[in-house]
């Protein structure tokens, strides 16, 4: 048999010591098979693959529980003959030790990943412990006024905006740029470094110039910080609650009682001056405090789907159980149907919003009737004083404000339907109107008010 040429393919059948040349002239013809393997002599299960394009590379062949098994090694540009061979022998010598080199492979390959997922892990964690670190108070301050506000109503939600705003813009009445909110010096502080000694001060510094927003500020503050404490993410960073501290209670002390009410006699004067603001959406709304009792909020809040005029009802979005339902009495009655209707609110501020506090027109009224100044909340405090002249059960008087029942029996076992509210309240309606001097034609069509004014 005559010896073949180097230049000749290599015999496939038998198997023979690697060469480079030997595998440079390795080929495989498409048109038989995809891939053909060359046998080395010296290193037993070592392959060389070589596929129909040409593409070569070592690979380990072998028999395990009678099924065959095969290895990529590496591509032969890559790889030394030396080298494929030791690594063919360590294949094999795992393979007569019982251990199968694919699921070993499989478990490195395994361990692997895992160590680097762990790595990755370890890594997210320190970038999110330097970002928690970084966190300012007015970075979780936002977070929390949105995961809370679905739960708010209007003017708290404003609260929050407004107490802790940088200032700076320009005021919606009158002249100027607003000032910072109280809170907003804190904002910038790192959340983690807030601290007790931190809150006394801006408390001692602020309630030189502004005592009652600072208070409302510190509650919101303290609200705040505790729902810190409870969120796994924020919890690391807030060490107990620095807002409560002794330090800072007696530096911001006690608000004041509230007297300013109307006095009896002042109503004519009163209901005279409202009545001749020009604004007729400020008029009612300031006559009808007086008449309903409710929180200023409550009515600027007054959408004309919570007016009743059917069964003359009104429901209030309450704050303490979440609405309540108040007779329409037949003033504020016609108060309301005189009033045009611009958009959803009652009480249609400029464009299509509500009507804005009417502080200031409220305090010109007051100065033009010549009484001692009343604020809003102030006119809901007159209700109450006022129908202390009247023989009204104070569990009625608390229903209309929306204050919680005080005793047990009033909690428990007392159920008044809106027509007995009806009946009381039209009482103290009448009478207050009776000593302001107003009269008006209860028996005309509702928005033809006719108001005397005796």
């Amino acid at each position: 048999m005559a010896r073949p040429k180097k230049t000749d393919a290599p015999d496939l059948t038998e198997a023979h010591e690697l060469t480079a040349g030997l595998i440079d002239r390795l080929t495989c013809r498409t048109d038989i098979k995809a891939q053909a393997f060359l046998r080395d002599s010296k290193a037993p299960g070592l392959r060389v693959r070589v596929t129909n394009t040409g593409a070569k590379s070592f690979v380990f062949e072998a028999k395990l529980n009678r099924q065959t098994i095969r290895r990529t090694i590496g591509d032969v540009r890559a790889w030394t003959i030396d080298a494929a061979r030791a690594e063919a022998n360590r294949l094999r010598v795992t393979l007569d030790a019982g251990g199968d080199p694919r699921e070993i492979e499989r478990e490195q390959d395994a361990a692997k990943a895992a160590i680097i997922a762990a790595n990755a892990a370890q890594l997210t964690r320190q970038t999110q412990q330097a970002a928690a670190q970084a966190l300012t108070v007015g970075e979780a301050w936002q977070t929390y006024i949105e995961a809370r506000k679905p739960r708010w109503g209007e003017l708290h939600l404003a609260d929050h905006l407004r107490l802790s705003a940088a200032g700076g813009v320009p005021r919606k009445h009158g002249d100027g740029l607003t000032i910072p909110g109280p809170l907003h010096s804190l904002m910038a502080i790192r959340l983690i470094d807030l601290s007790a000694s931190d809150v006394t001060a801006w408390a001692e510094r602020e309630a030189l110039t502004r005592p009652t927003p600072t208070r409302l500020s510190w509650r919101l503050l303290r609200a705040f910080l505790t729902w810190c404490s409870e969120k796994p993410e924020y919890a690391p960073l807030v060490t107990g609650n620095p807002a409560k501290n002794r330090d800072t209670r007696e530096a911001l002390g006690k608000p004041g009682a509230k007297r300013d009410a109307l006095q009896r006699e002042q109503l004519p004067a009163w209901f005279a001056a409202v009545q001749q603001i020009g604004n007729p959406a400020i008029a009612a709304y300031l006559q009808a405090m007086l008449l309903t009792g409710a929180r200023p909020g409550e009515l600027l809040a007054l959408r004309w789907e919570d007016v009743n005029m059917a069964w003359r009802g009104l429901t209030i979005h309450d704050k303490v159980e979440g609405q309540r339902v108040i007779p329409l009495t037949r003033y504020v009655h016609h108060l309301i149907a005189g009033l045009p209707k611009r958009g959803e609110w009652v009480f249609a501020g400029a464009g299509d919003g509500a009507l804005t506090r009417p502080a200031k027109n409220l305090t010109n009224a007051c100065t033009v009737a010549g009484v001692d100044h009343v604020s809003l909340h102030g006119l809901r405090r007159s209700f109450k004083s006022l129908t202390e002249w009247l023989e009204i059960p104070a569990g009625v008087v608390a229903q209309l404000m929306g204050h919680k029942p005080s005793a047990t029996a009033e909690k428990h076992y007392t159920v008044r339907p809106l027509d007995l509210l009806r009946v009381h309240h039209e009482k103290i309606e009448a009478w207050i109107l009776e000593q302001a001097c107003v009269t008006f034609d209860a028996t005309a069509a509702p928005g033809s008010l006719r108001v005397v004014i005796g």
